[in-house]
């Protein structure tokens, strides 16, 4: 009923409009291209949220507002053609007998041609208008979304660098204000492409994230079998199916389905906390000081309900009705079968599901929690399956015993272990300087060294049955645990730690940020020569000088005659300080950050407070927003000026802003990313 009333408000009265609270469903990016001495394509990419729906500029009688391109008449150029647009998706809407609805997904890119009149530079302004929905709610743009294309005149040539940038009309951004008028009248400038224009980064694709979130979920998954709440349940209900159906075939039919109700069971789980979350949360929670701090409570409790302390359970009325309804028989029976398995081993899978859910919502991918549950709940439902379909198998099954708690307190270790990284996050966010860098790995040491004496059987916990010799099994993951135990050691004084890096805090978030011995003052070459560092800047990752401010950098690079790498970085970003740990402690790396660029960290999650002449109104993303926080300043920086919201993100500039690559991102590559500065220093020096 609730679509139905949107539909028709949305398709019969187009001036009523159900708006957002402040989110911009539909944000905007300008490019242009040069097609002919006189002709010119100007480029409008719309990036769509998911879920949200841009409609097309096809209008439908009764339908939604169609998207809308405005163009300010000018002499100075003319249109080419109409504005062209992809081919959209067509949707019958039998709610309106089957009114065929236009509109786009997830992207879509308008193209329009002009023709330049005159051989001076020239502008072309104007503005988008029309809305987006979802299934719940549409929203207007309000107010329009304005553009303006700064273009060469016919007959011009294009040598000459471009600086605008997308976001911005005047290049010029007062250092003091942060404060770009402009940028409340357009939303973007295009520039010439050329070799050194400003080009768009690309966007980090979810593909990676998702794989990863789906691996993590089913290596959770293969160790929620491992506990003694699920694997005395493989044989239980393999047995169960294959005696109780008539023929085999039935028997390992009836079990696959048990198998495919687990697996729905637990990605609707995942799909619940999704909309639970929302989008916007999710983008917000791995910044979130209080998310961080509540889940590090939360997997502290899930540490020690797996050490023996207590079980997490559900009311038992609950567990009750649920087993109840598994006698039914049937499908339906089979699935509530399934859903009790769920309800009755959540003591030992609710602390691997809600780490498994905490990993995925602090992300800030939207299909996260389905992509971490899907992997989880296929390994928990492969041995139903599999066994049911090859019974004989049930026999090379170890029995249960005591080794099944001792995977229990495993698990709490490395879970006490994990929390320590979101309690970390929020100290890093704050800049409390509580949970530094030392103390961190200290703690790491203790928790890692209690777990190979576990494993070494020097001591038991509760639960633990009596053992007369250590196995084999648990010998050899002793020795790895007692390894990895030492090899933290050498972290304490200022150690790269390459294997754990993206975990403890950076380097220079330390007791002792230039190293025992102050070693990360020294230039990491052979010679060792010591660098000074210069007015305003401190020592930053691997001892590396380093600016935290944008404008200080750009008048130190001037002042020096050197390109300024522009890192926009994250104090809760794990990328960010894999990149620190694994590619800018390469001596050749360090080498050409401390003597050849002018590095600037901008950190978009700082949330110390700017000073009240910096805390500005600004437009941002079609909507009017204060900058409170630095952290405010370099993403608003980052969002309008270089078109991205992706970190760890790179870029080599000038002092006057002149751009010499593109940009990358994530990439443990230590040669590949040696090649993309030595390319930018190059172009640079050309350009002197």
């Amino acid at each position: 009923m609730k679509k139905i009333v949107l539909f028709f408000l949305a398709f019969t009265f187009k001036s009523i409009v159900f708006y957002g609270q402040s989110k911009q469903y539909v944000s905007w990016s300008f490019s242009q291209k040069k097609l002919s001495a006189d002709e010119f394509e100007l480029i409008f990419k719309a990036k769509i949220e998911p879920t949200w729906h841009l409609y097309s500029q096809i209008e439908t009688p009764e339908g939604p507002l169609p998207t809308y391109f405005e163009f300010e008449k000018s002499k100075e150029f003319t249109l080419v053609g109409k504005t062209i647009e992809p081919k959209p998706i067509e949707h019958a809407e039998p709610v309106f007998d089957n009114l065929v609805v236009r509109y786009f997904e997830n992207t879509a890119v308008f193209k329009q041609k002009i023709k330049a009149l005159t051989n001076k530079p020239f502008s072309v302004k104007g503005f988008i208008d029309g809305m987006a929905c979802n299934e719940s709610q549409c929203q207007k743009f309000s107010p329009p979304v304005d553009f303006t294309f700064k273009l060469e005149g016919a007959e011009v040539s294009t040598a000459k660098t471009s600086s605008l940038i997308a976001g911005t009309e005047n290049t010029q951004v007062d250092s003091i204000t942060n404060k770009d008028t402009a940028t409340e009248k357009a939303t973007a400038v295009g520039s010439t492409k050329k070799e050194t224009e400003l080009i768009q980064a690309p966007e980090k694709k979810p593909d990676a994230t998702y794989l990863a979130l789906f691996i993590a979920g089913f290596a959770g998954g293969l160790l929620a079998l491992l506990t003694p709440c699920v694997f005395p349940m493989i044989p239980m209900t393999v047995s169960f199916f294959t005696k109780q159906s008539k023929t085999k075939a039935a028997g390992i039919k009836n079990a696959l389905i048990y198998a495919l109700s687990i697996i729905i069971i637990y990605i609707s789980l995942g799909l619940g906390v999704t909309l639970i979350f929302g989008a916007d949360a999710m983008n917000n929670l791995a910044t979130n000081v209080w998310f961080n701090l509540a889940f590090f409570i939360l997997l502290v409790v899930f540490a020690i309900s797996f050490l023996g302390a207590f079980e997490i359970t559900l009311p038992s009325t609950f567990v009750n009705k649920m087993d109840a309804k598994s006698d039914k028989g049937g499908l339906i029976g089979i699935f509530f079968m399934a859903f009790t398995l769920g309800l009755v081993s959540f003591s030992c899978t609710g602390p691997i599901i809600g780490t498994l859910l905490v990993q995925a919502a602090s992300t800030g991918a939207l299909a996260g929690p389905f992509f971490g549950m899907f992997g989880f709940s296929l390994a928990l439902a492969l041995p139903f399956g599999l066994f049911a379909a090859f019974p004989g198998w049930l026999n090379s099954l170890p029995k249960s015993g005591g080794w099944l708690n001792s995977v229990k307190v495993v698990l709490g270790f490395l879970e006490l272990a994990l929390a320590m990284k979101f309690l970390s996050n929020a100290d890093l966010v704050v800049q409390a300087g509580i949970l530094k860098r030392e103390l961190f790995i200290v703690i790491w040491i203790v928790i890692f060294a209690l777990l190979g004496a576990y494993l070494m059987g020097w001591f038991k916990l509760a639960h633990d049955s009596e053992m007369k010799h250590v196995s084999v099994g648990r010998l050899m993951m002793a020795v790895l645990v007692f390894s990895f135990t030492v090899y933290l050691f050498p972290g304490l004084w200022g150690a790269p730690l390459k294997i754990i890096s993206g975990f403890p805090p950076p380097d220079f978030y330390s007791e002792s940020p230039e190293g025992f011995g102050g070693r990360n003052a020294e230039v990491f070459s052979g010679k060792q020569e010591h660098v000074d560092l210069p007015e305003h800047a401190h020592r930053g990752p691997n001892g590396i000088p380093a600016f935290d401010d944008y404008y200080l950098a750009l008048e130190y690079a001037k002042k020096v005659n050197k390109p300024v790498l522009v890192d926009f970085t994250g104090w809760a970003c794990v990328n960010c300080r894999k990149m620190e740990g694994q590619v800018w402690s390469d001596s050749d790396v360090k080498l050409k950050l401390s003597q050849d660029f002018v590095l600037v960290s901008l950190y978009v999650d700082d949330k110390k407070k700017l000073p009240s002449e910096l805390q500005t109104e600004v437009m941002w993303n079609g909507s009017k927003r204060k900058l409170i926080s630095v952290g405010d300043r370099w993403s608003y920086l980052q969002n309008t000026k270089y078109v991205s919201s992706t970190q760890p993100q790179y870029w080599i500039i000038d002092g006057e802003e002149n751009h010499y690559s593109d940009s990358t991102s994530y990439d443990p590559d230590i040669n590949k990313y040696i090649l993309w500065l030595e390319k930018g220093l190059q172009k640079f020096n050309e350009k002197k």
